[in-house]
């Protein structure tokens, strides 16, 4: 029922704003839509990741901004998403499955998950975020996770989560760790990493992890 419920707001969602003609599953017929895909829409003043069901869609955020921002996308590494992680044995096979399920390193997700948890399922941070990958309940509740302690669902729902935030930012990874840290609307805001120090070391942190897995 819940489902059901879910799907009728998209849709009706979806027909409230028909008139505008920014973006539908009919518009891109190549893309070969499935249930649960994630699309970006950019249009220069706003930026919006779209979730469909069939050719109904749910907006997970939208940035509206009058500034652009410069991007510099780290490379194709980060689309390796076959390439082998360093984790506890049980997490192993958990973030590999989530890296191929939505085209993420799996040592990119391995030193997000280092750093926002050292791999305690069961961490909460004083803001609230929660298991693994530290999900904010809303954010969550956004990417469909019923138990966020569960460990795979936690690492699923946070590769979904980075690869959105990749292809928002168009594959720059210092924003894209910014944004997972302090929220993608913040990252609009100020053009660019924000200026909080909190943020700052953690995209030079998780920067760091990521490249000595790269062998950099």
């Amino acid at each position: 029922m819940r489902k059901l419920l879910v799907i009728i707001a998209a849709f009706a969602a979806l027909t409230a704003r028909a008139d505008e003609r920014k973006f539908s599953a009919s518009d891109v017929p190549a893309a070969r839509l499935r249930a649960g895909r994630i699309v970006i829409s950019n249009d220069g003043h706003s930026i919006t990741a779209y979730q469909f069901f069939g050719n109904i869609r749910e907006a997970l955020f939208s940035i509206r901004s009058t500034r652009s921002l410069n991007t510099h996308p780290y490379g194709p590494v980060l689309f390796d998403s076959n390439a082998p992680v360093q984790a506890p044995a049980y997490l192993a096979g958990y973030i590999a499955d989530a890296a191929k399920t939505h085209g993420v390193d799996p040592r990119l997700v391995a030193a997000v998950a280092t750093r926002e948890s050292a791999w305690n399922a069961h961490a909460v941070s004083r803001t609230g975020a929660c298991g693994l990958m530290q999900l904010m309940p809303a954010t969550a509740r956004y990417l469909g996770v019923d138990n966020v302690f569960e460990p795979r669902d936690n690492l699923f729902a946070g590769a979904r989560y980075l690869r959105t935030l990749l292809d928002t930012f168009n594959g720059d990874l210092d924003l894209t760790l910014a944004a997972y840290n302090a929220g993608p609307g913040a990252v609009q805001r100020f053009g660019g990493v924000p200026p909080y120090r909190e943020t700052q070391n953690y995209v030079k942190s998780v920067r760091a992890s990521y490249e000595r897995a790269l062998g950099h």
